[in-house]
């Protein structure tokens, strides 16, 4: 019940901070360009909060459903204006002022991202040093002979300047435009931390043909986790580990005779010890435990997948990984947040455009039951990470609201583009029909959005 209330807060909140600063965005270049603002709402439907300034009249509401927001100016398509009035209409500005207007809502969102991003950045994110987990067998990584322990000092995307490593998730972001780009990335590796004599290594990203960003795209190229202990942490009642008498904080030595180096092998011979039938292998462990040595037989138990039969002991594996702080001074920090926010407009849409190409899955698309997943999971890991997918979703719904799909921000700046050029407005007839059709489009993805959410949920 808690963890429940946790996620409708968070989800509630966060979509309200990012649709409030979007609307704002509107309402202030309204207000910049002579615009009479009506009615500023957060949320649709039945007013919860109604707030009225005196000297302009403007209404500040707060509504039932908060699945969007308006904000309503003087407009003599809406109604009739006074004569006195009608040079703060919407429709009586220049279209360069219109075109600023609806430009405002999605320029800050991208702008709410850059300062989230900036701010983590000059606070500072502890992350898992870029020291390497095992590779994952017969993939890209474990081909081009990496192995746990490596320190990743630096990657190089294409023929980019290469770009300091400070930390696992820095490299993990690295690989994952790489791949989307269908680009190679060279890899500056240590045996340790600051060795002075890397070695290049070359991963060729290019050839997994990557057409979509899915959870199985790390384990193709084979660096799944930050290098970590094969250590025990929390032992689930009833499962294997409990029956074989493992204990949290047992660190282990063997798999039979197999030495195990780190947490990600000891991870990946567990999933592999069932057979084809279904049948689990006892092996017996060599464990630490209080600077004693035990042997202990162990016996996964097997689960089927959607990829066959896999196998798990009920324990969580993999001690506390080396951390460091990642962060920068402000100036940096400002630079960071552009480059991030840019980084991710950029992915969005390329992911968008190869989904409506039908180079990429509609699996893709996410609705409101996984953002609000996703939101309650980053509210429990902590503030930073609360505020990082804030700036997520705010670059999402920048770039969404810019595509030039009729009822969008970005079909109505088609329309003024069109005006531009011509000196006419669309017609009524056209404008209506487009309309209709973007709303359709919309709903449609909604649709498929939502679906998507329903099976993941079940799955």
């Amino acid at each position: 019940m808690y963890d429940m209330l946790i996620t409708v807060v968070s989800f509630v909140l966060g979509l309200g901070i990012l649709i409030a600063v979007h609307e704002y965005g509107h309402y202030r270049m309204a207000v910049a360009c002579g615009v009479r603002v009506l009615r500023f709402s957060i949320g649709f439907g039945k007013p919860l909060f109604v707030w009225k300034r005196s000297d302009t009249g403007t209404e500040f509401v707060v509504a039932m459903v908060p699945l969007g927001g308006f904000v309503r100016m003087l407009d003599e398509r809406e109604a009739p204006v006074p004569a006195s009035h009608r040079h703060m209409a919407f429709n009586t500005q220049p279209v360069g002022s219109r075109a600023l207007i609806v430009l405002a809502g999605p320029l800050a969102n991208l702008l709410l991202a850059v300062v989230l991003y900036a701010g983590v950045s000059w606070w500072g994110l502890e992350q898992a040093k870029p020291v390497l987990g095992t590779p994952v067998v017969g993939s890209l990584a474990a081909q081009a002979g990496l192995r746990a322990g490596d320190w990743v000092s630096a990657t190089q995307i294409a023929d980019d300047a290469p770009v300091a490593t400070e930390s696992f998730e820095q490299l993990r972001w690295s690989l994952t435009r790489a791949a989307l780009n269908n680009s190679d990335i060279v890899l500056w590796v240590s045996e340790r931390e600051a060795d002075g004599s890397p070695r290049e290594v070359r991963l060729p990203l290019s050839d997994l043909g990557v057409d979509e960003l899915d959870a199985r795209l790390l384990e193709r190229i084979g660096l799944m986790a930050p290098f970590s202990a094969a250590r025990l942490g929390q032992i689930m009642p009833n499962g294997a580990a409990a029956f074989a008498g493992l204990k949290e904080g047992d660190r282990i030595h063997k798999v039979g005779s197999r030495e195990i180096t780190d947490a990600q092998e000891l991870r990946a011979l567990i999933r592999a010890s069932v057979s084809g039938n279904g049948n689990a292998q006892t092996l017996n462990w060599t464990v630490e435990r209080e600077g004693r040595m035990l042997l202990l037989p162990v016996t996964p138990k097997p689960e089927r997948s959607d990829s066959g039969w896999t196998a798990r002991i009920g324990a969580y594996v993999g001690g506390q990984p080396s951390m460091t702080v990642v962060s920068t001074d402000w100036f940096d920090s400002v630079v960071h947040g552009l480059a991030k926010t840019g980084e991710m407009s950029l992915l969005t849409v390329k992911m968008m455009a190869k989904i409506v190409t039908g180079e990429a899955s509609l699996k893709n698309l996410s609705g409101p039951i996984s953002i609000a997943d996703h939101a309650g999971k980053s509210a429990h890991s902590g503030f930073i990470s609360y505020v990082l997918f804030l700036a997520v979703i705010s670059v999402s719904l920048g770039v969404l609201n810019l595509l030039p799909v009729p009822v969008l921000d970005g079909g109505h700046l088609m329309y003024y583009l069109y005006e531009a050029v011509t000196g006419r407005e669309p017609s009524p007839a056209w404008t209506d029909r487009l309309q209709r059709g973007g709303m359709t489009f919309l709903m449609g993805m909604m649709a498929i959005a939502l679906f998507n959410d329903v099976a993941r949920l079940l799955g």
